[in-house]
């Protein structure tokens, strides 16, 4: 197609892969957008006496969504048990998970948030899907 000289077509399938790819990002971020103010409204709502500190922490792993306790003590500024406690309420909440399953230098994980990152697009049933391999 595009040695053959057919421009438009080849253009039309270029933007076509272009519009699909952002409305794919958009969609991406607005369900980032709903969750992240969802899991903010519960800490909000149950984090008790750790709200503040746990609405810090729960925005370092926004950041990072892979994160060690000594990490988020940096990036929050908050005392190693205040950080502890925190990750601690958010994991309660099912917001992040403990991946390492020990005691010490722990890594805890924002699920939810990876598994939106993840997603392969699907392609529309009906869609036409071209073949970028080259045939022998």
């Amino acid at each position: 197609m595009r040695r053959t000289g057919d421009w438009e077509r080849w253009l039309g399938f270029f933007l076509e892969g272009v519009k699909r790819t952002a409305e794919g990002a958009v969609s991406n971020a607005q369900r980032l957008s709903q969750m992240f103010q969802d899991d903010r409204n519960r800490i909000q709502v149950s984090g008790g006496r750790k709200t503040g500190s746990a609405l810090r922490v729960h925005d370092a792993l926004k950041a990072r969504p892979i994160l060690s306790l000594p990490v988020a003590c940096r990036d929050t500024r908050l005392s190693f048990q205040a950080t502890a406690s925190a990750m601690e309420l958010l994991a309660t909440h099912g917001i992040a998970r403990e991946i390492t399953g020990k005691r010490r230098n722990r890594l805890f994980v924002y699920d939810r948030y990876l598994s939106i990152l993840n997603e392969e697009a699907e392609v529309p049933p009906g869609s036409r899907v071209y073949n970028t391999r080259q045939e022998p």
